[in-house]
């Protein structure tokens, strides 16, 4: 499938060249030769009134984001792309003459847009950004930040080549526009770094979208059996709970993303099944906008003391309820479950992980297992599961924590 950036060069050679030479031909000219010439120029070819001194500072800006462009992008930009680009941004484009109405917008579109995965590019980002956290200001709502790496797609390249790679770069950006609502935000800000911008996302339902964006770019990679265990690591801020900034939205989203690949990593492999990744905790939760040095949280315990019925057995060990998966929290944001069908028959959802979740209800013995629900969950459209019962914790004189394990 061709890439949205991919454009007729045969076609419009000619052009370049000339806009080429158009350049070479200024750099020899004094100031006071070139500004009335290119203020003559802006006006021949797209009809805009500009002074000397104005067209000077226009045709500077052009070089430069020719330039831009071309890093941006990888290969190199015609410097009419960067015209347009430039000209367009401006109030004082109203009738665009240089080229038919169609190459005109996919000039514009070549211009906003990763040519690799189609995704929109670095520079979308930083202007959506400002403009969809000045509406979270003004209204009052969240935006969620999230920052996306490839865990282990260097060793790709190292192993199976840049081909290979490039795959994998463009599978990821499939896996997000698949999984995204129609009002979020995909770009693709670096060599394997991704970011979203989820309007209107609080700190709950964000971690839950971007665990069910990792696992489904795992089930989407699996076919491929690279034999390496690529992931799609992320890191999370909110406003208004992290902050109001840009720069510091940014700032702990990247600090996030690194807190959960380290501690990935430093967890010995004899270990996995009970660790419970802190930066996971951390994104589910508020955070200060003071940020202070994290060192690695432990594990997640039960409470001292607390008896735990696991698997018909009671323990009271801390680590009773061993967890192999990522944990997010849904307290608080209406999560329920319909159980058995019976909409009369409802229970909290308190936490959700790739491999079960946490029910909150009266009288789990209740229940058989396994057993089906439908579950409720922000942003997330009705979902039946089919689920058997792991443990049980009372969490009060009325009601229980069930733990539950998905069944295929």
């Amino acid at each position: 499938m061709p890439q949205p950036a991919e454009t007729n060069r045969t076609a419009s050679q000619p052009e370049d060249s000339f806009f080429d030479l158009l350049a070479e031909t200024l750099e020899n000219l004094e100031e006071s030769v070139r500004g009335p010439f290119l203020q003559q120029f802006f006006k021949s070819i797209a009809r805009i009134e500009l002074t000397p001194a104005q067209s000077l500072e226009h045709w500077s800006q052009i070089l430069k984001r020719r330039i831009e462009l071309s890093e941006n992008l990888g290969r190199r930009v015609s410097l009419k792309t960067a015209l347009i680009d430039v000209l367009a941004s401006t109030s004082f484009m109203r009738v665009p003459i240089l080229m038919e109405y169609e190459e005109f917008k996919k000039l514009q579109l070549n211009a906003a847009t990763d040519a690799l995965t189609g995704l929109h590019n670095r520079r979308l980002f930083e202007e959506y950004t400002d403009k969809e956290l000045n509406r979270a200001k003004r209204y009052g709502q969240h935006l969620a930040l999230a920052l996306l790496d490839l865990h282990q797609l260097k060793q790709v390249n190292d192993r199976h080549g840049h081909l290979q790679g490039d795959q994998i770069l463009q599978l990821a950006a499939s896996t997000l526009r698949k999984s995204l609502r129609a009002s979020d935000f995909a770009f693709r800000i670096g060599g394997d770094e991704f970011a979203l911008l989820l309007p209107q996302a609080d700190p709950e339902q964000s971690a839950v979208l971007c665990d069910r964006l990792r696992a489904n770019f795992e089930s989407e990679l699996a076919p491929l059996k690279l034999g390496i265990a690529v992931t799609l690591d992320y890191g999370i801020a909110v406003h208004p709970q992290d902050g109001d900034s840009k720069d510091t939205l940014l700032r702990i989203a990247d600090r996030r993303l690194y807190q959960l690949k380290n501690s990935n990593r430093q967890i010995p492999k004899s270990q996995e099944a009970e660790a419970f990744p802190a930066a996971m905790e951390a994104q589910s939760k508020p955070s200060s906008t003071q940020e202070s040095p994290s060192a690695p949280v432990p594990p997640a315990k039960a409470q001292a003391g607390a008896t735990v019925s696991f698997l018909g057995r009671t323990e009271s060990s801390a680590y009773a309820v061993k967890r192999k998966w990522e944990r997010v929290s849904l307290s608080g944001t209406r999560a329920y479950a319909v159980l058995g069908g019976d909409e009369k028959k409802t229970a909290s959802v308190l936490d959700l992980c790739t491999g079960g979740l946490a029910l909150s209800l009266e009288n789990p013995d209740a229940l058989s297992s396994p057993f089906f629900a439908v579950l409720h969950v922000p942003i997330l459209p009705p979902l039946r599961v089919n689920l058997r019962k792991v443990y049980t914790r009372k969490l009060d004189e009325h009601r229980s924590r069930l733990g539950c394990a998905f069944v295929s």
